[in-house]
């Protein structure tokens, strides 16, 4: 009897070690199978918007990236309601100079409501990037009510462009 429970006892000792390897290979592997994380830097910058007749002032973006997908949310007092705006009602496209010399938009029709005399917000505006992409905000363009407003960039955006 004694020797019967020797023998099972050793096989669970064998089997509990083997079955703590095999959840710790797991683990790994799931972490070696895992995307790496991204980041973009800066995750907040800001820049000076001229919108003509409609004002000037600065803004500031936050941007946030999930593998190649990135959003880009604008908060300028370079334009501010002369009404209140319902949630989700402000067309935007900001457009980027990507990596120096060429272009890329960003766009959503995503904002909170902003009542009467308030700064315009919007976004998160969705995008497309690869690792690597240097983006730095060039314009702006809102459409509310049928009206578009476009605000040309006055200044470059600090401390940099966002890099992806």
């Amino acid at each position: 009897m004694r020797q019967g429970i020797r023998a099972v006892s050793r096989r669970h000792r064998r089997f509990g070690a083997g079955s703590a390897l095999g959840v710790g290979l797991v683990a790994v592997g799931a972490m070696v199978m895992a995307p790496a994380a991204t980041a973009v830097t800066p995750d907040t910058a800001t820049i000076s918007f001229d919108c003509g007749t409609w004002g000037s002032g600065s803004a500031t973006l936050k941007a946030t990236q999930d593998g190649t997908a990135a959003t880009i949310s604008v908060s300028t007092s370079a334009i501010t309601a002369p009404i209140d705006i319902a949630a989700n009602s402000v067309d935007s496209t900001l457009t980027l100079t990507k990596n120096g010399s060429g272009t890329t938009t960003f766009t959503g029709s995503s904002n909170p409501a902003i009542p009467a005399g308030g700064e315009v917000s919007t976004g998160p505006l969705d995008g497309t990037v690869a690792t690597g992409d240097s983006l730095e905000g060039k314009s702006l363009q809102v459409v509310v009510l049928g009206i578009s407003v476009t605000c040309n960039a006055t200044s470059a955006q600090a401390p940099g462009p966002f890099v992806f």
